[in-house]
Parts: structure tokens; sequence; C-alpha cells
């Protein structure tokens, strides 16, 4: 492609993209209409959240959350919905609020950061909403359990209390270990699974032995798995790169996830639900709208029997078009990069499973941790489960951000939770409650507040402050977080030391923070040489992608470094055990024996299926604790982060207040450029968009999308990515 032609590329693409934006307006005011229908129809005395469901081509939740009334979960089950996750697999954590002690008020860290204080007396001052009080932000005073229930809906956004932890023995339990239950070393090597990479589209199948053209018929799981093993004998484990057949007649359904569990079960006349065997499988299909995993077996074999899996390509990387040969090639890259550090290395059927096992295998076999680390107590990984939250998503809307934006720039963090890995929480942590601390000593203080702990405390917005949130608040909804920034703002949660120190020594001013309890850990490092192996192999893919001769090797290349970013991400991801889901069905007839805290999903003329949270399961690689730890120092890394070589403060806290307009996990968008260093390494923030204004402020994630990838593109046509 020559300049002449690129250009003329750019001039058809711009017309298509003022077409997708009316499009998604378009779409925007049908929902909005739908929605509104909804609501009309819900006030019919007979009306069934089912039949309004599929008429409107949406799940039962989301008609329920409409018209509450609608609600079809029985009574029992709905009151006990209303506790917090960690409420549902173990007793209840909160004691009461009228008896909990006063916290100790934590000392404030005094940094050198003049200019940041002059910016800040420059930067404009940011009002709050018309008719928002300061006291708006203020939590709700909490009640005993035993006497107030909790209410049947909660609105999305509702400020919501956390689980904290009981006094006496039962406390103690927060404390402690789960019995004979160690992270240990492997001391076996994992089976292989031969590959197979189809796209379901064109019906091209590529494995270790060649490459053929298969004909799929209707693209059923039987069909494919008849086509692939036919051609290909031997395949365990089929990668779906392209024509995603699991969403074909998705529009029967209301929900995409209803439409991949019908493909899931559809029924074959030679493979059954796979049970499961071996120690890198599980049992039964995974249903998820985007990737999800179909597992088989051979019907009616009993010895030998042939057990496959149909899985998407994109858990591992966005394939972006290549095809299944070139995806095939980009798993070689991932394998041979990984075998440098790992001569015993398998890649298993996920990302997830994969960085588990990697880890695994690095665990020391001398000192301290040679026999394992050991798991924590199920009471505390509930609480880290119900308190602990992922990346930071908040999108900033007017006034506190100007209604037109003088631009729209993109910064995202390239690797961002590898850089967090180097210093993590091991063994039990000990107790530290707000009256223990109050007797500590200022420098004792800061040396708890320093280390990787997981602290509930009281924190205040101060007077005049006029910048974002810096801590998490707990709230109903889809999103369970939001940062209040109110000045005044007062709300209890709980927060990694990470963010507690910048929430204290930010470049502005302190806010006020009162530790109401602590879980205080020794510092190790179990995560740094697995981290660290990564890195290098992610660096090694990387710089091939950009130097390496061959165009389809660079783009092999490339996606394996992606795949690396995957074992990572989700491998963290991993260590944060969830409750365990039952689902089970029940007939109209017996609705009375729905297991207590089930949710009902949906329901016919005949049954009811439910799902409900079973408690924790005894998995040795459960460590949620490692995972709060990195996903609060990349929170607090998007605020503030120091860039050594060049002693620059670079994040969220280092631009005027009204520059920020939206954070999504590891990226930051604001309405002006600004000259960070961007060494390509592990948590730097790179230039990945750049929208010149002015730019409407987005009132939407999906207006926000939308002017995102504006901004990518046209950074891209004047020179791409820094």
């Amino acid at each position: 492609m020559d300049a002449k032609t690129y250009n003329a590329g750019l001039a058809d693409l711009r017309p298509l993209r003022d077409d997708i934006a009316k499009a998604e307006k378009s779409l925007a005011k049908l929902l909005r209409d739908r929605e509104s229908r909804v609501r009309k129809l819900g006030d019919f005395e007979d009306a069934k959240a089912a039949t309004i469901a599929k008429a409107a081509g949406v799940s039962i939740g989301d008609v329920v959350a409409l018209v509450p009334r609608l609600d079809p979960t029985p009574g029992h089950a709905r009151a006990r919905l209303q506790q917090p996750a960690a409420a549902l697999a173990s007793p209840p954590l909160e004691a009461d609020a009228e008896t909990e002690p006063e916290g100790a008020v934590a000392p404030t860290f005094h940094t050198a950061a003049a200019a940041s204080h002059e910016q800040a007396a420059e930067a404009p001052l940011v009002t709050p909403p018309t008719g928002q009080a300061e006291d708006d932000e203020a939590p709700t005073t909490a009640t005993a359990h035993h006497e107030s229930p909790p209410p049947a809906v909660r609105r999305p956004g509702e400020r919501i209390e956390l689980p904290s932890i009981p006094d006496g023995a039962q406390g103690e339990a927060y404390t402690a270990a789960t019995e004979n239950l160690f992270s240990q070393r492997p001391n076996f090597t994992q089976a292989s699974r031969e590959m197979g990479f189809l796209d379901a589209a064109t019906g091209v199948l590529v494995w270790r032995g060649g490459e053929v053209r298969l004909e799929l018929g209707a693209r059923t799981p039987g069909e494919i798995l008849d086509a692939a093993l036919a051609a290909a004998p031997g395949i365990e484990r089929l990668y779906v790169t392209a024509g995603d057949p699991w969403l074909a007649g998705a529009e029967r359904y209301p929900t995409l996830k209803q439409a991949v569990n019908a493909w899931l079960n559809t029924e074959a006349q030679h493979w059954t639900v796979d049970t499961g065997r071996g120690r890198d499988r599980m049992a039964g299909h995974f249903v998820h709208a985007r990737q999800p995993v179909g597992r088989y077996t051979r019907a009616g074999a009993e010895r030998n029997a042939e057990h496959v899996e149909i899985r998407s390509v994109r858990e591992w990387f966005d394939p972006d078009g290549a095809d299944p040969r070139l995806v095939r090639e980009a798993f070689v890259c991932l394998w041979k990069a990984l075998k440098v550090k790992w001569p015993d290395v398998v890649l298993m059927g996920s990302p997830s499973q994969t960085g588990k096992d990697l880890w695994a295998r690095t665990i020391p076999l001398k000192g301290q941790w040679a026999g394992g680390y050991p798991v924590l107590s199920e009471e505390l990984r509930a609480l880290f489960h119900a308190t602990a939250g992922q990346g930071r998503t908040e999108l900033i809307l007017p006034p506190q951000v100007p209604a037109e934006l003088p631009g729209l720039v993109e910064y995202d963090r390239t690797f961002a939770y590898a850089r967090h890995t180097w210093r993590s929480p091991v063994g039990t942590p000990r107790r530290v409650t707000g009256a223990e601390f109050a007797k500590m000593g200022e420098a004792e203080q800061k040396k708890l507040l320093m280390s990787p702990a997981h602290i509930r405390v009281r924190a205040t917005v101060p007077q005049g402050w006029r910048h974002i949130g810096l801590l998490p608040a707990p709230i109903s909804g889809d999103r369970n977080w939001e940062y209040p920034s109110t000045p005044g703002a007062t709300f209890t949660t709980w927060a990694g030391g990470a963010e507690v120190y910048t929430a204290l020594s930010n470049p502005f001013q302190p806010w006020r923070i009162e530790v109401l309890d602590a879980l205080v850990f020794a510092e190790g490092e179990p995560m740094d040489k697995w981290s660290k192996w990564l890195k290098e192999a992610w660096a090694s893919l990387t710089a091939g992608a950009q130097i390496h001769a061959d165009a389809r090797q660079r783009q092999a290349l490339f996606l394996a470094s992606r795949a690396v970013r995957s074992i990572l991400l989700f491998g963290i991801g991993g260590f944060a055990q969830r409750p365990r889901l039952v689902t089970g069905t029940t007939s109209l007839d017996e609705l009375h024996l729905v297991p207590e805290g089930a949710e009902i999903l949906t329901h016919d003329e005949r049954q009811v299926t439910w799902q409900r949270v079973s408690g924790f399961s005894r998995d040795p690689m459960a460590h949620p604790e490692w995972s709060a730890s990195v996903w609060s120092g990349a929170r607090a890394a998007l605020l503030s982060m120091r860039m050594r070589p060049e002693n620059v403060q670079v994040g969220a806290l280092h631009v005027a207040a009204g520059q920020v307009v939206a954070f999504r996990t590891d990226a930051i968008y604001l309405t002006a450029r600004h000259d960070w260093p961007y060494h390509g390494e592990p948590g730097d923030y790179l230039l990945k968009g750049h929208l010149a204004g002015p730019v409407p402020a987005p009132t939407s994630e999906d207006e926000l999308l939308v002017l995102r990838d504006k901004g990518r593109a046209a950074l891209a046509a004047v020179g791409g990515e820094r």
C-alpha cells in the first residue's frame, strides 16, 4: 500500500465513522423507548417478567431492574441475596455500627510537590451538581441485621455497607489459614493436549498435521467435532479463531448468555457433556457470552474415550483478522518464549490455568516457603472477595468536567499489573484494631500504613478539595464502586495500603483517614520470579514483533506477546478465588424446595432454573490477598506514579482539576496532552489516542468508547502511538 492509497482509505473511513455515530444515537433512542415500554407493561396486574423479557429481547433481570415488583425470586431467597457477597458464603460479618469503636486518625505523609501545589491553587473550583448537598456522600448509619431486614430491592448506585471483622473468638478466623491447605510446587509435568485452530466462518482447520477445509453443516458442536476429529484425529482442544458459532441464532434469545447455553447443549448424536478427567480439566461447560468453553466426550465410549474442548482463542488475545495458521504460529512462539525459563512448560486451556501452573513451578524449594504458601481461612477469603475491588472504571460528568472538552487524550499503562507484583503479602495477617492503632507512635503508624495491608478506614474528603476521588466507596449495582470527591463527604470502606498512602500523601492536601481495622501481612515476593520471567518473555516477543523482517512473523510475535500479558493478567485474577455457583431446576409445584439464598435465573410453565452461591472450595491456588495487593497498587498508580529515570511524577493527580474525564482499568482519559516519559516498560503511560477538540463530554460508557476509537484513529493518522 502506498501513501496515496492509504490517504484515500482514510477519506473513505471518515464517512463510516459519522454513520456509526448516527446509528449509535438511534440505537440509544430505541433502547430508551424499550425501557419506557417495559415499565408501562409492568404496570399490568398480571404481567410476568419472563414474558416481557422474551418480547423485549432482554433478560429477566433487566426487566426486574426496571419493574422490581415482577421479581420472581422467592421471598426468602431475595432477602438472602440483598446481603453482601461475602455473607452468602459465610456468617454475617458486620458489627453493630452503634457499638463500633472510633477509629484513630492516620498521620499524613509530607511530599515535595511544590509545583503540584501551585497547580492546585490555579485550578478552577469544581462545584457539586445543582441540588446535591455536600453530605449526600455520607453513608447511611448501619443497623444490626436482626433489627432491620434488608430492603427488597436496592436502587443502583445506593451506598452499601461492607462487611467488617467481628470481635472475639469469631474474629480469630480472620487471621488464620485453612488447615492442611498449601500452594505447593507440583512434582509432575502437565500432560500436553493436541490443539487445533478453526475458522468457523470458512471451515479452515489448522493443526500440527496440516491444514484442511471442513464442511461444518449448521455449525453445531456435534457437527464441528465430527468434522474436525475425522480430519485430525487426536485433537483435544479446538480453538475457534473466527466465526463464533455459539452466537448463531442469538437473535432468538433474550440474552447472549442464553443463546450460548443453548448452543453448547445442542443435542449431538456422537457427543455428550464431559464429566472431567486429568489435573487440568473441569467438568461441564462454561457459559460465557463471548468466550464460552464446551467440554465434550465421545458418547458411549468408556475406555480411551475422546475428550475435546471447544474454546475461543479470544481468551488469549484478539486475533484481529489473523488466519488459523498464523494463530497457531503465535502459540508456537508463545511456547518457545516461555520454554526459556520453564523447560517443562505446557500451554493449558486458558491463560489463567497456564499462569497459575507456571507460578506454582516457581515456588521455592528452599527457605521459609519451601513447604508451600498457606491458603487463608474461608472467612478471610470471603472478606477479600467482598471488599477488594479490581480496576477503577469511572466516567466523570459535567460540571466536574467541561460540557465541551478542549480535546480527549488517552493514556494506557503498558502491561500495567506486571509493575505491581514485586512486593506482596505473605502468610497469615495480624489484626490491628482502631484502638490498637491509636496507641502506636507516629513512626509505627506510618510503618503499618506502608506495609502490605488491607485496611478498613473512615475517609473524609477535605474541605476545598477540587480534584477527583481517591478511595473507592461501595455502591449497589453493576459498578460496585464509586469514588467520592465532594468536599466534606465521609464514607467507610476497605482499601489497600497503596491507596491509603496516596490519600495521605497526595500533592494537593491530605485526606482525613481514620483507621478502624487493619489486616497487616509480612512482606514477601511470592510472585516476583514468576512475574519477572513473564516480563522477560513479553519483552523478547515485543522486540521481535518490532524488528523481524517477515510481516507475518511480526504479527505472530505480537499476538504471542499479548498472550503473555493475558497469562499474567488472568493468572493474577485467578488467585482471587470466587465463591462457587451451583445451578439447579425445581418444578413450579415445589418452589418451596428452592434453596435458601438462590436466585431465579429463568422460569417457564413447568419449572424454574435457579443459582446460588455455595461457598469456597479447598483450592490450593486461592490467594485473594495477592490479587487485592496488585489491584490496589494499580489503582494507586493511576493517581500518582514516579518515573525513576527522570524523577517525574505522572498520573491523574499530576494534572489540573477538571482535566480527568474517565478511568478504564489501566487507562486514563484527559482533556489535554502531557509530556510524560515513556520507555516501553511495564506500567509506563503510553499515549494511545488524541482527539482534537472541541469534543462533547461523553455522558455514557458507549459514548466514551466511540470517542476513544476516534482518538486512536486520529493519532494513528498523524504518526501513531508514541
